[in-house]
């Protein structure tokens, strides 16, 4: 374990409170919030087995997830600040989306908890108003640093997609407003299935001016277990699943404008059975698990284009925060002695401009 002798950077948390805020699980939080059993019968029955799966327990979306919250998972840890990325806010569409971005603002970040860096909020670059909702969000909040509009639509249609099209990432609508991202100095978070990579590939290439960031190495589904109808299903399809996108995330690292997070390692997509077990994945499980995905992405983007992320509490159901800290600091370290404040501080500071 690494004693981090220096402040680090999250670079992507999520806040959320279903009594103060509009997102999807919100009535049914209100109603049931002091019944946890019946909340979650409820949350199951209303939401689709597919997202139940990748979410893995329903009390994820379902508890507050604010400051003091952040604060504990983080442990004995010492943050300098932290990145908040858009949580799916339930009015996402059109201007509603700036509702987030005024919400985050208003959070508990401070001396007591922990600081506020930077705020990723959503914005759909197909949209018409496109270009006044970045203006309404930078005038939201001084901390507003670029968008991210999810793309993740695995071809396993038993994996939940996260977006209204397979390859969002080329839709020319998309294409045309994402020029905006350049002209206003904004930073784009592109979140796919690693079956997409070649998307957002294409899309670096097409905006080198533009500063990309793959969230969560890619997330290759299945990666660790049978998700979805057959995706991870035997040993084979998973050796397959880490040699394409071994591949991918290598000619994705050609693209100088595009950085990746060291995160989301650990949601129940990739395939991690923990929360079944009604365990969490020890250090040395989640050091076992990533290193030879950490350490392909270091030798393949170099420590500068490779920031660490929590994506707390989202990977809170597989493990603790305090265990990722651990084992992800030990992997880098074994990597390179001299990349550790590099990948858990710099990175993300240059890039977010914090």
């Amino acid at each position: 374990m690494q004693q981090l002798n220096f402040a680090m950077i999250d670079a992507h948390i999520h806040q959320w409170d279903a009594y103060h805020m509009s997102y999807s699980a919100s009535l049914a939080v209100k109603l049931l919030g002091k019944h946890p059993y019946l909340l979650d019968k409820l949350v199951r029955l209303v939401k689709s087995d597919d997202l139940i799966e990748t979410l893995g327990l329903t009390n994820h979306i379902t508890a507050p997830y604010l400051p003091e919250n952040y604060l504990q998972d983080i442990g004995h840890y010492p943050v300098e600040q932290v990145v908040h990325v858009e949580a799916r806010w339930h009015k996402n569409k059109g201007k509603g989306a700036v509702d987030e971005t005024h919400f985050i603002e208003s959070l508990s970040f401070n001396q007591e908890t922990v600081k506020l860096g930077g705020i990723i909020a959503t914005a759909d670059p197909r949209d018409s108003n496109f270009k006044k909702i970045l203006q309404l969000h930078s005038k939201a909040s001084p901390r507003f640093k670029g968008i991210r509009k999810m793309a993740a639509v695995h071809e396993d249609q038993d994996i939940y997609a996260w977006a209204d099209e397979p390859h969002l990432y080329a839709n020319k609508k998309f294409l045309k407003g994402f020029e905006a991202l350049a002209h206003y100095n904004l930073t784009f978070d592109a979140w796919v299935y690693s079956t997409q990579l070649n998307d957002v590939i294409a899309l670096a290439k097409q905006f080198p001016e533009t500063s990309i960031v793959l969230d969560h190495f890619g997330t290759p589904a299945g990666l660790f277990g049978q998700v979805g109808t057959l995706t991870g299903l035997t040993k084979i399809a998973r050796g397959n699943i880490l040699f394409r996108w071994q591949d991918d995330m290598a000619e994705l690292a050609l693209c100088p404008n595009v950085y990746t997070k060291m995160s989301g390692l650990f949601m129940p997509v990739l395939g991690h059975q923990f929360h079944k077990q009604g365990r969490v994945a020890s250090k040395q499980e989640v050091y076992d698990l990533a290193m030879p995905l950490i350490t392909h992405v270091l030798k393949s983007f170099g420590p500068y284009r490779v920031m660490f992320a929590s994506n707390f509490p989202m990977d809170r159901v597989s493990t603790s925060l305090v265990n990722i800290i651990d084992a992800f600091s030990d992997a880098v370290v074994a990597y390179d002695p001299n990349a550790l404040q590099q990948v858990f501080h710099h990175t993300a500071k240059q890039f977010y401009s914090l």
